[in-house]
């Protein structure tokens, strides 16, 4: 991977246009700049700081030290100015936003000023991104540069879930550090969940020597928690840098970990296991229950007095109400409370939550389920399943945060989201009014960690934070993709430096087929510069490619990518399908998640089958309905058999259908059933898979062919999220 980057900085520095050449070294990119000819001369210099700037003066002492410049300390500012001298100074009248700064490189002195602490450690990672990488490298001069810049939101943010893969204390101030380099302010500690509880409490000790702790499947334990010191110290850290530290505590669901250590908290009164699985669980809270908020808001006490965020994050997502709905305790609430349904079951929870949260001083936020049932009052949403809560909450007066899994899930795969298309990102939804904006402050990237213990996470997380970053910060109305890939390449040098085990930016190799004249036109694209690329068709040899693949029938190709002969990522196997349905327009579908799309409806009539991965974006799904398609050829065609694939993974609520039928008729009046059968996968049955069914039936005449797939309907009571609405994943009709 060092090998690989080095050849991106020889790419970038040899190819530089000049307009990005009046680009700075910074990143995020600064708000103004102006450059000059001279230079600040870093062989001897001397740092100054006036009374309020001394802690900012300390931690540029800091970092300089791990460039291996030899500054021990720092003095008390001095007017007039002294010669080779880098000087911070606080002005309250400079700006009205606290996280503005100015920067000065001039060939006597550099100076950093800000009206607010925040501001002028802003400049200082600045100044840190400009000079050279090490003490003693070839240049040790500083060019001259005057920047004034300041963030366009306000929250820019990283979760980082620490349940799901435990992350050691050192790993997360590094992370903080990281941050903090890069202009992102918030850290959003995801720290209790299903499978850990995480944070240590006096109050409920079982919380940590139960719930923090998993038997593996393969008979080991796993597990850990961060005692209240080592909080502490991650909360100063941060502190230290300008990032603010929100704490997530996962309510009403996601919470088997506590339930585990205190089963009196739930409907049933367990027992329960803290679980290793990943998904969406039907043991929640008790929301009839009084003792249930009185354990939280001792939690909550503890949590407050060891976190100064504004914030207390409290989740309130993915919360299956089956519990609720079958609880005697919730539905006595229910009446109670003059409470329609469970949704208003949720709210009433929630803003009981914030009315006690808010009463120590403190805001919550949640995701963008706590809208459903009624929004508590002064909350804040986070919005993950797309801009809609978002969107939906600022037309309300309520401030936002914009995460959806569409851009900011660095957890997904580079096929779902690539460096590219974070940087597409807009927070701002469509839709709303110059004072509706007003409430959108943010946004975050989401690095869950259902298959991403500590090791990955770089990988993941980098490149595409450097896009994240540069949105929130600067926020470019005009995005000029390719001046930020060429800084992107410059700035693999730095993330060495600070240790990044950074990933890809796109995948290795883009694979798009049309069908025209009963052949498949291949076209294979790279995903970044200065690769070759190889393929092989149903097993040959390896061929480079070259130009544009005419291919008959159906194949199997293999393509992958290399850089100087060496792997670049890694290969993708794709099948293409001949059949006749590659003839026929497509109509009469339900509506599909925007999501999932799967291609659009041509999507399942391209010659191409999705993967085990449900999100490639070959799979079209379907939520809480049925799938029906009706297939129309020009001509009357002969057909006898109809292979269909659907996928399977439980725990993603997917499930096989109920049945699939096939009907076909002549004049798209009078149909007949061909054939129908009832998959015999059963709905417990683990993993991620797809199952190709086949219907075969009398050869007919068929100008139409109606394809019926009946949804699974709801989770079934033994599934963890039962009564949530099943989903229905579909890809290729292959008609035959």
């Amino acid at each position: 991977m060092r090998l690989l980057s080095f050849l991106f900085l020889l790419t970038a520095l040899s190819s530089c246009t000049q307009k990005e050449k009046t680009l700075t070294r910074i990143l995020p990119e600064v708000q103004e700049a102006r450059h000059a000819a001279s230079y600040f001369n870093l062989n001897n210099f001397a740092i100054y700081a006036d009374d309020s700037s001394a802690a900012v003066a300390k931690l540029l002492v800091l970092e300089l030290n791990k460039r291996a410049y030899s500054v021990d300390t720092f003095a008390l500012f001095s007017d007039p100015v002294k010669a080779n001298s880098i000087n911070l100074t606080l002005d309250s009248s400079l700006h009205a936003n606290p996280a503005y700064y100015e920067l000065t490189i001039k060939k006597d002195f550099v100076f950093i000023k800000a009206p607010s602490r925040q501001g002028l450690i802003h400049g200082l990672y600045s100044l840190v991104q400009l000079i050279p990488r090490s003490s003693g490298s070839n240049d040790s001069k500083l060019a001259c540069i005057t920047v004034k810049d300041y963030p366009h939101f306000k929250w820019r943010g990283m979760l980082l879930d620490c349940c799901r893969h435990f992350m050691e204390v050192g790993f997360i101030k590094r992370y903080i550090d990281l941050l903090a380099y890069h202009k992102m302010n918030v850290l959003h500690w995801h720290l209790t969940e299903d499978q850990g509880w995480r944070i240590e409490s006096e109050k409920y000790p079982k919380l940590t020597e139960i719930g923090a702790w998993r038997s593996q499947k393969d008979g080991s334990t796993y597990g850990g928690f961060y005692t209240k010191q080592q909080i502490k110290e991650v909360v100063a850290y941060a502190k230290q840098r300008g990032v603010a530290v929100v704490p997530e505590i996962e309510l009403p669901g996601h919470s088997l970990a506590a339930l585990a250590a205190y089963p009196e908290f739930s409907c049933t009164g367990g027992p329960f296991e803290v679980t290793n699985d990943w998904g969406v669980f039907k043991d929640i809270y008790c929301a009839g229950n009084d003792s249930t908020f009185a354990f939280l808001e001792q939690v909550l006490n503890e949590v407050i007095d060891l976190f100064p965020s504004e914030y207390i994050h409290i989740g309130g997502d993915e919360s299956p109400k089956y519990r609720w709905d079958n609880c005697l305790k919730c539905q006595k609430r229910m009446t109670d409370e003059g409470l329609a349904n469970s949704h208003e079951l949720q709210s009433y929870f929630i803003q009981r939550i914030e009315n006690y949260v808010q009463s120590k001083g403190k805001k919550i936020i949640g995701w963008d389920e706590i809208l459903e049932g009624g929004l508590a009052q002064n909350a804040t949403v986070q919005s993950w399943r797309g801009f809609e809560g978002a969107a939906q909450a600022a037309k309300t007066g309520h401030d936002a945060i914009v995460s959806p899994t569409s851009h900011a899930y660095f957890d997904y795969g580079l096929e779902a989201i690539d460096l590219k298309k974070v940087y597409e990102f807009d927070p701002v939804p469509d839709g709303l009014t110059p004072q509706e904006a007003h409430y959108i402050i943010g946004g975050e990237c989401n690095m869950w960690t259902e298959r991403a213990p500590q090791s990955t996470i770089d990988s993941k997380v980098f490149p595409r934070l450097l896009a994240l970053s540069e949105i929130l910060w600067t926020y470019p109305k005009e995005r000029d993709y390719e001046a930020f890939y060429q800084k992107v390449q410059n700035h693999y040098k730095r993330l060495e430096q600070l240790g990044v085990n950074y990933g890809l930016e796109t995948v290795p190799v883009h694979f798009k087929a049309s069908y025209q004249n009963k052949q498949f036109k291949t076209t294979l694209t790279p995903g970044a510069k200065e690769l070759s690329l190889y393929y092989s068709v149903n097993g040959s040899e390896p061929l480079v490619y070259d130009s544009t693949l005419t291919l008959s029938g159906s194949n199997s190709i293999e393509a992958w990518a290399t850089k100087n002969q060496k792997p670049y990522g890694t290969a993708i196997e794709v099948d293409l399908f001949q059949h006749k349905g590659l003839e026929a327009s497509i109509s009469g579908l339900n509506a599909y998640s925007s999501s999932y799309t799967g291609g659009g409806d041509r999507g399942l009539l391209d010659g191409l089958r999705g993967s085990v991965n449900f999100r490639d974006g070959h799979w079209q799904g379907y939520s809480a309905t049925d799938f029906t398609a009706t297939l129309t050829f020009s001509n009357t065609q002969k057909i006898d058999s109809l292979v269909a694939s659907f996928f399977q993974y439980n725990l993603s609520w997917i499930f096989m259908p109920k049945s699939i039928s096939v009907y076909t008729s002549t004049d798209g009046l009078s149909y007949y059933k061909r054939a129908e059968l009832q998959p015999e996968i059963p709905a417990k049955q683990n993993g991620q898979f797809f199952k190709e069914f086949v219907l075969k039936f009398p050869e007919v005449e068929a100008k139409f062919v109606k394809v019926k797939a009946q949804n699974f309907g709801k989770c079934p009571p033994w599934h963890p999220a039962a009564g949530a609405p099943a989903w229905l994943f579909v890809d290729e009709l292959r008609l035959y």
